[in-house]
């Protein structure tokens, strides 16, 4: 989950150059970096806290430097391991994630000295060429072989005078000009340098390249520009264990009337029962898992295959359940040739993280990364948070959720980047959760065909209730409020085009998908059963909230679409939400210590809201 770049050459490197792949790259990941400069025979490496960008502006490279190359880094695992990784002789750049390392550990004789996943790249050469003779190229085959989940990397080697290019799942290219070589993450990043002739490093297709060092390289120990990170917070959840905190999360039975089709509480926003017991969401109800045809697909995507190599859609990938369904689906079933877009805002876990590096790896599918400035975001996030908890009001709890809309955004720069204008998407039709508008004052759209409102009226009129509740905890106005209403024109009025959705074509099926994703080995969260959203660091959090306050969570509205649908019974689907709506320890503990809050206050303030029904008291 990174960006890796560079040049290599037996003049001195273009450092203008250099610092246009540094910047683009940066894209991919803001929260620290890391390069290295190779002049005549002595190798610098420089580390910092900082983006690539700062890091850059704070050193004076050699004059004759014959190679430069660049790491930056969105954090998952390892928090303060900044690359580039060095052990032993062995320097190495990584993009990805690594799931399956801690296994392999142990049966090498190579000892482990950090966090970071990526050391075992290092280790899996070094004992390859140690150990069993093998060149650079070959150790290179090797991790590939023994890795699950995504790497592309660069990785020095200094007593063969080398480097190596290799990538599992494509996300790495280079282009090569007389007696230099420049490559980057993204074939967009090296097409602003002026390279042509760009090439895809694959799994099939590493790339060794000569240092041009004249003598015995040394090297010196690494610089560290800048202060150190201000708070090490936990960026895995599975690592936060139960603690007496646990005991401050309430979970009391919903005992309220429910309708006597799907499970919705009275406490459901515009909510009526007719002389049955039947709700008025399950009367308006209209059918949505019903797709067409799936040759009318195949016949719209004809339009866009390519008899190329080249890619052919975008795929919008949060290594969800369903986007990486989907991502399973076009590729396997479709036959198409996808790139894989992810959008990180900050709230996207480590789970989450692992899921995108192994379905893009397992699927050999490029992975472009678009990293927004993390920090500044969770910043937003605590902004919002602390108006909200001064004056509580379930109509409000989206806004906690306004930094993801620029996903859309910039899945428009993606198009323009690749030149790839189909984009298919593996959104779940029944997801659909009228209630948050509901609690502003909005009643329930029953005739839309989209999982979100869109229109100039509807926006207008969600905008201005939610404006009015604003009013009453002022704190809301706060420099977070361009980034929301941008996320909301992206999301909302940007025209959209060679826009289609796989489950209008292919009927969602929960117990396929689930069954499908095992055979991948698609990991599951440890402190809840369902597989929607865990890798979304905020929804457990937001769905303790409905559940405290209201008696239900978007689960209820979920699994009652699913009954509507034929799909389930009403007494399936209350056993299911019984688990469902239980609180999430971990995520919620991770959710808050991320963004500076102190677990037990925020928790009391939502405790202490009144709630909907007597049964929750």
């Amino acid at each position: 989950m990174c960006g890796i770049f560079g040049c290599i050459s037996d003049k001195s490197i273009d450092f203008n150059k250099f610092k246009i792949l540094a910047r683009l790259s940066q894209q991919r990941g803001r929260d620290s970096s890391g390069f290295i400069t190779l002049a005549d025979t002595h190798i610098s490496t420089y580390k910092a806290n900082l983006p690539i960008s700062n890091l850059l502006s704070s050193v004076k490279f050699p004059k004759q430097t014959n190679v430069a190359i660049g790491h930056t880094r969105l954090v998952t695992n390892g928090l303060s391991d900044n690359q580039p990784i060095i052990k032993d002789e062995c320097i190495v750049f990584h993009n990805g994630i690594i799931t399956n390392h801690d296994s392999i550990w142990p049966r090498l004789s190579i000892q482990r000295e950090y966090q970071i996943d990526s050391e075992i790249i290092a280790a899996l050469l070094l004992d390859e060429i140690k150990n069993n003779g093998s060149t650079l190229l070959e150790a290179s085959s090797s991790v590939l072989a023994s890795c699950t989940g995504s790497i592309s990397s660069a990785v020095l080697f200094p007593p063969n005078n080398s480097l190596v290019l290799f990538s599992n799942t494509g996300s790495l290219y280079y282009s090569q000009s007389q007696s230099t070589t420049y490559f980057a993450s993204e074939r967009y990043i090296l097409s602003q340098i002026g390279c042509d002739n760009i090439l895809q490093v694959t799994s099939s297709t590493p790339l060794e390249l000569s240092l041009f060092s004249s003598g015995v390289i040394t090297s010196s120990p690494p610089k560290s520009i800048g202060s150190p990170v201000a708070k090490a917070f936990i960026s895995d959840i599975s690592l936060l264990h139960n603690s007496p905190l646990e005991s401050k999360l309430k979970y009391r039975h919903m005992s309220g009337r429910r309708c006597t089709k799907c499970i919705l509480p009275e406490t459901m926003p515009f909510i009526t029962f007719d002389s049955d017991g039947v709700c008025n969401y399950c009367n308006n109800y209209k059918l949505r898992n019903k797709p067409k045809p799936l040759r009318d697909l195949q016949s719209l995507l004809e339009n866009y295959k390519s008899n190329t190599s080249s890619a052919e859609c975008i795929v919008p990938f949060s290594g969800g359940r369903d986007s990486s369904y989907g991502l399973h689906f076009i590729v396997k079933e479709l036959g198409l040739k996808p790139i894989a877009y992810t959008y990180d805002w900050g709230m996207v876990t480590d789970l989450g993280r692992r899921n995108i590096s192994l379905m893009c790896s397992e699927l050999n599918v490029e992975n472009i990364i678009v990293a927004a400035n993390i920090n500044r975001k969770r910043k937003y996030i605590s902004k919002n948070l602390s108006a909200w908890l001064k004056k509580p009001h379930l109509g409000m709890i989206s806004i906690l959720t306004a930094g993801d809309k620029h996903f859309f955004r910039y899945l428009h720069d993606i198009q323009h980047q690749t030149g790839i204008s189909l984009n298919l998407w593996g959104v779940n039709p029944l997801e659909i959760t009228h209630f948050k508008s509901g609690f502003l004052g909005i009643p329930p759209s029953f005739n839309s065909k989209l999982v979100y409102s869109q229109g100039l009226r509807n926006q207008l009129n969600y905008q201005s209730k939610r404006f009015k509740a604003m009013l009453r905890s002022p704190g809301y106005f706060n420099t977070s409020l361009l980034d929301t209403f941008l996320g909301e024109y992206y999301r909302t009025f940007k025209p959209k085009a060679d826009y289609f959705h796989l489950f209008d074509y292919w009927r969602w099926d929960e117990s396929q998908i689930d069954s499908t994703l095992n055979t991948y080995g698609w990991e599951t969260a440890t402190d809840t059963t369902t597989t929607w959203r865990i890798g979304d660091a905020t929804a457990a959090f937001y769905n303790y909230i409905y559940y405290s306050v209201a008696g239900f969570t978007e689960h209820d509205t979920f699994r009652s679409n699913q009954i509507r649908e034929g799909d389930i019974s009403r007494e399936e689907a209350l056993e299911l939400v019984n688990v469902e709506n239980r609180p999430r320890f971990s995520n919620i503990k991770w959710y808050l210590d991320t963004l500076n809050f102190d677990f037990s206050s925020t928790i009391d303030v939502i405790n202490d809201i009144a709630p909907l029904h007597p049964s929750l008291s």
